[in-house]
């Protein structure tokens, strides 16, 4: 069975809120959510154990309120409940190419979700149902990267999977760049320390004291997907070792 070749059996897979928009670049489109949907199913499909944490950057982010004079701390609960609205939509997406979803929110919301609840988290996935965690962490200050590095690290994740529009992480943006050079491999250290765009500092602390890997890949390249969980190299690997 593919499962027993799998290098990553649990995966935290970290989505942006922009994968679900469309040309505009805001709002979802369904035509995309339904794409997201088949790249995910492809994973589950695996063997694999998935938990999803999406962003909110396509409806809100936090940011934009707070340089508008908004009080931060509002600012991110209103990003939070962005998320819940993308939680929801890639749930109703999933369902309809016949995986099993859960939602848990990190804010009460029992009409729409479950309530966070780790132990609850890890037996959804060990009966093969993909768990989406919404609403960040229920902190603000907080990002949904460091969401992801939390969850992944309290449901025992075997890798964070932080899906891009590129196949990597590069020194420099390969879209402006054509001599941009890729990573292979990254350390944490290096990372922080040469400020490179992986995650959020936090996150990648986070990950780091708890040996949690990352790997950063392109979205769209299923196989490449596909091939990592098997231990093929495929994107970039951020870990202890460079």
């Amino acid at each position: 069975m593919l499962e027993k070749t799998l290098k990553y059996k649990r995966i935290l897979l970290k989505l942006s809120g922009e994968s679900l928009a469309g040309k505009s670049g805001y709002g979802i489109d369904p035509t995309e959510a339904a794409s997201i949907a088949e790249m995910v199913k492809a994973v589950y499909e695996t063997g694999a154990e998935v938990a999803v944490v999406i962003g909110a950057g396509n409806l809100w982010r936090g940011a934009i309120g707070e340089n508008s004079g908004m009080d931060r701390a509002t600012a991110d609960y209103m990003g939070m409940l962005a998320t819940m609205m993308n939680a929801l939509a890639l749930m109703d997406a999933l369902e309809k190419v016949g995986v099993t979803v859960r939602v848990q929110s990190a804010i009460e919301m029992n009409t729409i979700a479950e309530p966070y609840i780790r132990r609850r988290a890890i037996r959804h996935l060990e009966k093969g149902r993909v768990v989406i965690f919404g609403a960040g962490t229920g902190n603000p200050y907080f990002s949904t990267d460091t969401a992801a590095a939390l969850r992944a690290t309290e449901i025992g994740a075997d890798v964070v999977i932080k899906a891009t529009k590129v196949d990597g992480v590069y020194d420099s943006d390969p879209n402006k760049n054509p001599n941009a050079k890729r990573f292979d491999k990254l350390s944490y250290l290096d990372t922080i320390a040469k400020r490179i765009t992986v995650m959020d500092s936090t996150a990648i602390t986070l990950c780091m004291d708890n040996d949690l890997p990352i790997l950063v890949l392109n979205l769209r390249d299923q196989e490449g997907l596909i091939g990592a969980l098997h231990g093929e190299a495929h994107g970039t690997l951020v870990s202890h070792e460079s």
